[in-house]
């Protein structure tokens, strides 16, 4: 799952004695002081935006290791001309009840480089925007995987408004140079397609639209399985006269994995063959014509 969110970028200067030897170990050569330009940037935190998805907090430590030695872009071309500096170190800072990364990078300063730091200075280049991979995006109503259940980013249930929560890191790819500010709170602005990148547009961009569709097909397959387990669940629980209302009965299915609910269809299958066993008609007339018949034998 990768995962596009944005923040800002704050103005800094020349590099301490500590941040030099940070920066040393991500360059092949030695760096000194005079050569690079410092800046910190806040990039995402834990607060719901405007997708309606927020990062876990418990995520935040582990993500923030991975963007250590990332690269600094300009609105998310992937490309060697793009870019324009590098993260040496990244911590998670709580504030006002807010857990945020907050990342350094530097700048080797001369030629075009200039031009960027000048226009951090002046406040022109501010926003940045983040790529990541997250393994896991859970409802924050009921705690399934987003997706499996029936709950809707930005809808309110029982007074709770539905989000997602991403979990698990997996990667950090870069932070990107963008232009259009977009979360709230936090100032921090969204990347292109709301800050997530479609799997859609990713199969049209490297050209893998059979095996885009494939993908899809097998979806909607697993979709209409899990509907069916559902359904067989609940049509199971029902003629079993368990004492639990139908609603009920579909707001739990709805909530369970497919593996869940297939270990729950076998048992209840095995429940309801012993209550009602199947009998078959032959072998029943077969011992009854043989009692009848047996009285004329002699």
């Amino acid at each position: 799952m990768e995962i596009k969110k944005e923040s800002q970028a704050e103005s800094g200067g020349m590099a301490t004695q500590a941040q030099l030897e940070a920066i040393n170990a991500q360059a092949k050569g030695k760096l000194t002081a005079e050569q690079v330009y410092v800046f910190s940037l806040r990039l995402c935190d834990d607060q719901v935006d405007r997708d309606w998805e927020r990062f876990d907090t418990r995520a935040l430590p582990g993500l923030a290791k991975l963007f250590i030695g990332k690269t600094g872009i300009v609105d998310h071309r992937w490309s060697s001309d793009n870019q324009v500096a590098r993260i040496f170190a990244a911590e998670v800072v709580q504030e006002d009840g807010v857990s945020y990364i907050k990342a350094w990078a530097y700048i080797r300063r001369g030629g075009q480089a200039d031009e960027v730091i000048a226009d951090i200075e002046a406040g022109i280049k501010k926003e940045v925007s983040v790529g990541c991979a997250m393994g896991r995006s859970i409802c924050s109503v009921c705690g399934s995987e987003y997706g499996s259940c029936g709950h809707q980013k930005g809808e309110s249930y029982d007074g709770q408004i539905c989000c997602a929560v991403l979990q698990e890191p997996m990667d950090a790819y870069e932070f990107s140079f963008v232009a259009v500010p977009a979360q709230r709170g936090a100032g921090v602005i969204k990347g292109m397609n709301g800050g997530r990148c479609q799997l859609k547009e990713l199969a049209e961009q490297f050209g893998a639209q059979a095996e885009y569709r494939a993908l899809y097909q097998q979806a909607e397959l697993g979709k209409l399985y899990e509907k069916e387990l559902r359904d067989e669940v609940v049509r199971l629980c029902l003629s079993l006269d368990l004492g639990v209302e139908e609603p009920v009965l579909r707001s739990v299915a709805e909530k369970a994995g497919s593996e869940d609910l297939r270990k729950l269809k076998s048992a209840l299958r095995q429940r309801m063959d012993q209550l009602t066993p199947f009998q078959t008609q032959l072998p029943c007339a077969a011992e009854k014509m043989d009692a009848v018949e047996s009285g004329f034998l002699i």
